[in-house]
């Protein structure tokens, strides 16, 4: 399965092999189990604006820039255009809630997928729709050994978010401007899967949350697990190892 998965992604692209020298994780729901969290938030900040936004909602448009989610949202459901700055506004009451909330715990089998990328002397970067600095600060203190600032993208790096290609594109560039056949993206979300596909990087899919894993497939995914312990499992049989 492994192999004709790659075989396909190099055939589609026109690309002669798959060398990762880096690994691009999203961060919710990759890193940390922090979509409920997220959904709850999510929830009860756009509740306050008179805005209906469901769980599904949530983990739909998981990825992209919050203030992006809004404008849509905003347009959709009250038939008017807000500017960033009003986004911004409204972004800034779903951080507080979402910050009041219990700590999202690490995602089980992440310390030790990393620890064995970086083994192999694969360096591991991080490309977020999030630009909240507590969420930064956090990820360099549960993976500081793996993971430093100038190797995270935030929502801050980038005009257009997922699902552009803009934040994976950037996510090479702080990896040494490596070529999409030398990195692999770690995803959970549709957003985010379409952003690594169009940056034409080798896409795996996580499903860590309620989507279906065909949902994931549909938004182009090159390979899926259904958790990182089947990841760890079948580790081996992927192009990662020097």
């Amino acid at each position: 399965m492994f192999q004709i998965s790659i075989r396909q992604y190099l055939e589609r692209h026109g690309f002669e092999v798959l060398c990762p020298k880096a690994v691009l994780f999203d961060m919710d729901g990759v890193l940390y189990n922090s979509m409920p969290n997220h959904a709850i938030a999510w929830q009860q900040s756009m509740a306050q604006f008179g805005i209906h936004m469901t769980a599904d909602d949530a983990y739909a448009t998981e990825g992209a820039r919050g203030v992006d989610t809004i404008r849509k949202m905003v347009m959709r459901q009250q038939n008017r255009e807000i500017d960033e700055a009003e986004a911004q506004r409204m972004y800034d009451v779903k951080t507080q809630i979402f910050h009041s909330l219990p700590e999202a715990p690490i995602m089980e089998g992440m310390p030790e997928l990393m620890q064995r990328l970086t083994d192999n002397g694969l360096m591991c970067c991080v490309v977020t729709g999030s630009g909240q600095r507590p969420l930064i600060n956090r990820i360099l203190s549960d993976f500081g050994a793996y993971v430093d600032e100038q190797h995270i993208t935030t929502a801050y790096d980038v005009q257009r978010g997922k699902p552009n290609p803009d934040p994976y594109l950037m996510g090479l560039r702080k990896a040494g401007d490596l070529k999409p056949w030398e990195a692999l993206v770690v995803e959970n979300a549709p957003l985010g899967i379409r952003a690594g596909v169009a940056a034409k990087i080798f896409t795996i899919a996580l499903n860590t949350g309620p989507l279906s894993d065909q949902t994931l497939l549909d938004a182009g995914a090159d390979l899926l697990f259904p958790s990182v312990e089947a990841f760890l499992k079948d580790y081996s049989a992927l192009p990662l190892s020097r």
